[in-house]
């Protein structure tokens, strides 16, 4: 005997089709979890803690110089506020679809180096900035930075395996790095090329390559280095004012000797926020370089501790989510970004105390500079696009 057909009301159907829409846009909801908060606090702690020394240290220069003591801070606050936009606009975005960016964005930030030693503006001697007329100047070295780690990441990604071969695997990234190296020579700009150089290895280490293959490469950099200072007078005389700033106090050692005065002034305590003494017209780049001894200065050993604490509780929880990221991309991208906010940070306090020569590192979130404090916190939007895969729950 036939069954019966059971007749389906089109009510019915069409019910039944706005569940499965409705639990289909629940499960997408569900595959893109919530930010990382910890590092969105140590962000804003940063930043924040970065603006209120900036301002203290910059008011003395701004005034004197400017004649508006309000210009560094207030250039900064709109860069910082337009930064936290970007931030969480792109950790609202699957970071998977900004691969398509790193063969442009590396372009774009070759063409912008070549373009730096004939139309760049110069100052203290080094040719960095590119001029946006009305809208101020930016260094393109910051671009080729973040460049530098998109690239790097996506085409580790791509070889896979092939990372550990030498020709074929690790030849093109160091042809990269030695393109940026040429073109920042060129400016010159020592700091840059060293977190860039230093960045890219640690994405390829990362990535999977051969150990022993970078040891060599590492190796001959360093000889090649060396030869080039003992080839080279006044490299000579640099290293020599670094290992004793006071041998010429007034001129090549001068910046040397007005950061450890600044440090050493601040004792355990500080001077007090605000009470520095080498900011006033004595430290030369007081809300650039040498920002972080004005923070040694006003908030002496303590407050410079802490805040050296809450940069390695960033870089420590930034290598967390980059353990913790779900596929290859997520990690390379995590470490390069994470790398590069730790170097630079370490550059710089190392620059600031004497125990590396002066070039010109600016400190993550704290220095004047609007590209650069731009791009950084773009960076962290991506890092939290990668923390919000990490929490939401596996589909399937």
């Amino acid at each position: 005997m036939p069954k019966a057909k059971t007749k389906v009301k089109r009510k019915d159907v069409g019910a039944s089709f706005d569940i499965a829409l409705d639990d289909k846009q629940q499960n997408a909801k569900k595959a893109y979890g919530h930010i990382d908060l910890p590092f969105v606090a140590l962000t804003f702690l940063l930043l924040g803690t970065g603006l209120i020394t900036m301002f203290s240290a910059s008011y003395s220069d701004a005034y004197y110089n400017l004649g508006n003591a309000t210009y560094y801070i207030s250039r900064q606050g709109i860069f910082a506020i337009a930064g936290i936009f970007a931030m969480f606009i792109i950790s609202r975005i699957d970071y998977h679809r900004i691969r398509i960016f790193s063969w442009p964005l590396l372009f774009i930030s070759i063409i912008l180096l070549l373009a730096v030693p004939f139309v760049g503006e110069t100052r203290n001697n080094a040719t960095r900035w590119l001029s946006l007329g009305p809208l101020g100047t930016f260094q393109p070295s910051e671009i080729a930075k973040l460049a530098v780690i998109l690239w790097f990441s996506d085409m580790a990604t791509r070889y896979g395996v092939k990372m550990k071969k030498f020709k074929f695997g690790i030849i093109p990234f160091f042809a990269v790095l030695g393109l940026m190296a040429g073109l920042l020579f060129l400016e010159p700009h020592l700091s840059g090329t060293v977190i860039i150089a230093a960045t890219g290895i640690i994405i390829i280490f990362a990535g999977g390559a051969n150990f022993f293959h970078l040891l060599l490469i590492f190796a001959a950099g360093i000889c090649g280095g060396a030869a080039f200072i003992m080839t080279k007078p006044y490299a000579m005389d640099r290293i020599r004012v670094w290992l004793n700033p006071f041998l010429d106090p007034l001129d090549k050692g001068w910046q040397g000797v007005q950061s450890l005065l600044a440090i050493g002034s601040g004792g355990l305590w500080g001077l007090g926020l605000g009470q520095s003494r080498q900011k006033n017209l004595y430290l030369p780049e007081p809300a650039n370089d040498f920002i972080f001894s004005v923070v040694c200065e006003e908030l002496g050993f303590i407050g410079a501790m802490l805040i050296i604490i809450a940069f390695a509780a960033m870089i420590i929880r930034g290598y967390w989510i980059a353990v913790h990221a779900r596929d290859r991309f997520g990690v390379l991208l995590a470490v390069g970004i994470t790398s590069q906010i730790a170097i630079q940070t370490v550059f710089n306090i190392c620059v600031i105390s004497g125990l590396m020569p002066v070039t010109g590192a600016s400190l993550p979130f704290f220095s004047y500079g609007g590209t650069s404090l731009l791009i950084q916190l773009a960076e962290v939007g991506v890092l939290l696009s990668i923390s919000r895969q990490i929490s939401a729950p596996k589909l399937g």
